[in-house]
């Protein structure tokens, strides 16, 4: 609702278009709570929202707020047209292209890939704070201040939300699929306490990624390898999560319920993204998520070509989160002493100190050195760092199997 409001109001007016989304919200959950959920809960929330943007056009048309010389916006000014245009506004053919062009608008060279990022997860897909700020291994605040300095590029400069020319199409779609990807992470892993798996928002990011693929400009290689990485992680989704809501490790999921069609079109997914000349990220990942997708068992998992995805993956970018995954693999092929090696020599490890996973990584390195002490003290101190129950159920459960 966001991308289409701030096309009414223009990207300078962008708190009142955030406003009307937040008034629309309030709206749905003083009315749906007598009335009841209405069939099509998304139509009526785009008619709250235009019809409430009526009501500030009308206020606002003989203030200079508002720029109205603009053509799309000029016909709102007259009460002859001012319904119609609204509504060709909220037509679902365009919904789709705004939400496109406004992230684009998003990656304007100027502003830092983490600050378009933030700005897109936050403003443009409603995450939280805290969310992003997961998402990104920082604070609160420091995603506060992102958006605030992005929020002032906007104004400033009033950027026009439109899908960039080919020339500039690549570079901006990297930051855009880094977005949609980290939307999709937030899904698999929520920072939600109640509710490790969100559902609704992996469909948001695949949905994303699928608008992509239906336009022709952003049909790219590393587009394809998105989707296909993302289709191979939804496809183990019910076996993540036991009956009673606790978290399920890949070697102990039960595979016969791994979802077999959405594997099938991960794979065609992967094999229509071997085009062009780039190797991305996504390819490597996909083609890591696919080797576990086909393994009959844990135990027959493809460890060494895995190894060596991760391997390219690190030349392509140095990453510690990478690093830290590739230090798994290097546990089930070689055992613990060379694991505990490879993780002691992987850089930033003040970054990682922020992140529970890497804690949890040395707990089970240390419990297989049969070092009990030390691996308590691990699932503990990352116990502290993770805002999910599931999580701290899991850890607690380890912690228990060692004191025990």
């Amino acid at each position: 609702m966001v991308a289409v409001l701030v096309k009414i109001f223009g990207i300078e007016n962008l708190e009142i278009a955030e406003d009307v989304v937040q008034d629309a919200l309030v709206s749905a959950l003083e009315t749906w709570k007598f009335r009841g959920i209405p069939d099509n809960p998304k139509a009526w929330l785009y008619r709250t929202a235009r019809n409430k943007a009526i009501d500030i056009i009308r206020r606002k048309k003989h203030s200079k707020t508002i720029d109205f010389s603009d053509p799309e916006r000029k016909l709102l000014t007259s009460e002859y047209t001012l319904s119609s245009t609204m509504d060709n506004f909220w037509k679902e053919k365009y919904i789709k292209d705004d939400f496109l062009a406004m992230m684009y608008a998003c990656c304007h060279p100027d502003i830092s890939p983490e600050n378009q990022i933030t700005f897109i997860l936050k403003s443009l897909c409603g995450f939280s704070t805290k969310e992003v700020a997961k998402s990104f291994l920082t604070s609160e605040d420091t995603i506060s201040k992102r958006i605030y300095r992005t929020k002032e590029h906007f104004r400033k400069y009033k950027i026009r939300p439109e899908i960039p020319p080919s020339e500039e199409i690549t570079s901006k779609t990297t930051v855009v699929l880094n977005t949609i990807y980290l939307i999709f992470n937030e899904g698999y892993n929520s920072t939600h306490h109640d509710q490790l798996i969100r559902k609704d928002i992996i469909s948001q990011a695949l949905w994303l990624c699928k608008s992509l693929l239906d336009t022709k400009l952003t049909r790219l290689p590393e587009v394809y390898a998105l989707m296909a990485l993302m289709l191979f992680h939804t496809a183990r989704l019910d076996s993540r999560l036991s009956d009673q809501g606790e978290l399920i490790l890949l070697s102990d999921q039960d595979r016969t319920i791994w979802n077999k069609e959405l594997i099938a079109q991960g794979s065609r997914y992967l094999n229509q993204s071997a085009f062009g000349e780039s190797l991305s990220t996504y390819h490597l990942e996909a083609a890591i998520a696919y080797k576990h997708c086909i393994a009959k068992s844990y135990e027959t998992t493809d460890w060494k070509e895995i190894l060596k995805y991760y391997d390219l993956l690190l030349k392509i970018k140095s990453d510690p989160i990478v690093s830290l995954n590739r230090c798994l693999v290097i546990l089930e092929l070689y055992g613990a002493e060379e694991a505990l090696k490879a993780i002691k020599s992987i850089k930033d490890h003040k970054l990682l100190e922020k992140y529970y996973l890497y804690h949890a990584t040395l707990g089970d390195i240390h419990q297989r050195l049969i070092q009990p002490n030390i691996a308590v003290r691990c699932y503990q101190k990352a116990m502290k760092l993770t805002q999910s129950d599931a999580e701290k159920r899991l850890l607690k459960y380890k912690i228990g199997k060692i004191l025990n």
